[in-house]
C-alpha cells in the first residue's frame, strides 16, 4: 500500500479554499450582501455609533470577502484597504470596487506595517480564526496609537432554546455544510464564539475601551426582508454582537 504523500496543508488552507469555493455565489446569499436602502442605513447606522465620522482615516477591512463592507466604509468616508485570504473574493471585490485597493493575505498574519491603520472593522470572522489570540495581538501591532476596532461576529454553533423547540435547520447543502463542520471542528471557537469569551481575548492581547452591543435588531429587521422565515428565524434567535475596542495611547511614562 502506497504511503499517502506528506503535505503542507493546514487548516488555514482548507479555510482559505471553502470560501474560494463559495465566492461565485457569495453575493446571492442576504446574509452577506448588503441591500441598499434599508439594510444600509442600519449597517451604516451601527458603524458611525461605534466608529464616529470617518474623516479620510485610514481603515482596514479584515476577510473583506466580496467587499461588502469596505464597500459601507468607503461611502461613509474611510480611506479603505481590504484584505481577504481567497483571491476569487478579492476579485469580485475588485470588480466592484475600483478605487479601494486589496490585497491578498492571511488575517491572522497580514503582513501590514505596523501603526499603519487608524481603524479595523471585520465581519463573520473571528469565528474561524485558528489562534484568536494571536491575530488579536497582530491587530493590534497593525493599529496606530489611538486606533480603533470594530468586530461583528456571532456564535453561530449553539442553538437558541427557539431553534431547539422549533427544529429549524439550516438549509445549507450537505456538501457545504460538512465542509463547514470540518473545519469549525479545527478552530479556537468551535464551541461557539461568545462575546464575553472574545473580549476577554482582546483584553488579553491589550486592548482596551472594550464594549459589548448585542442591539443589532435594526439590522436584522432590514435583513429579514430579504430572508426566508427560515433563515430569518436562525438570524434572530443566534447570538449575535458588535465588539467596539481601542488600542491605547502611549504617553511619555508609560508603553
Amino acid at each position: 500500500m502506497t504511503a499517502p504523500r506528506p503535505t503542507n496543508r493546514d487548516i488555514r488552507d482548507e479555510i482559505r479554499d471553502y470560501w474560494s469555493d463559495r465566492a461565485a455565489s457569495f453575493d446571492a446569499d442576504p446574509g452577506h450582501r448588503i441591500a441598499d436602502g434599508a439594510e444600509m442605513a442600519a449597517w451604516t447606522a451601527l458603524f458611525q455609533k461605534h466608529l464616529g465620522a470617518a474623516r479620510g482615516r485610514k481603515l482596514l477591512d479584515l476577510a473583506s470577502g466580496t467587499g461588502e463592507i469596505a464597500r459601507l466604509c468607503n461611502q461613509m468616508g474611510f480611506d479603505v484597504t481590504g484584505l481577504d485570504w481567497a483571491e476569487p473574493m478579492l476579485a469580485r471585490a475588485r470588480n466592484k470596487l475600483p478605487d479601494v485597493t486589496f490585497v491578498q493575505a492571511d488575517a491572522e498574519r497580514t503582513m501590514l506595517p505596523s501603526d499603519s491603520m487608524d481603524v479595523i472593522v471585520t465581519r463573520h470572522l473571528v469565528w474561524t480564526l485558528v489562534d484568536p489570540a494571536a491575530a488579536f495581538v497582530e491587530w493590534r501591532r497593525v493599529l496606530a496609537p489611538g486606533g480603533m476596532l470594530l468586530l461583528i461576529d456571532g456564535d453561530f454553533v449553539t442553538p437558541s432554546w427557539l431553534v431547539r423547540l422549533l427544529g429549524v435547520r439550516s438549509s445549507t447543502g450537505q456538501g457545504t455544510a460538512a465542509r463547514h463542520q470540518r473545519i469549525l471542528g479545527q478552530v479556537y471557537f468551535a464551541q461557539g464564539t461568545r462575546a464575553n469569551r472574545v473580549a476577554e481575548l482582546l483584553a488579553e492581547a491589550g486592548f482596551v475601551d472594550i464594549r459589548i452591543d448585542t442591539r443589532l435588531g435594526r439590522i436584522h429587521r432590514a435583513q429579514a426582508r430579504e430572508m426566508g422565515w427560515r433563515k430569518s428565524l436562525l438570524r434572530l434567535s443566534e447570538h449575535r454582537y458588535a465588539i467596539r475596542a481601542s488600542k491605547h495611547v502611549a504617553t511619555r511614562s508609560g508603553a
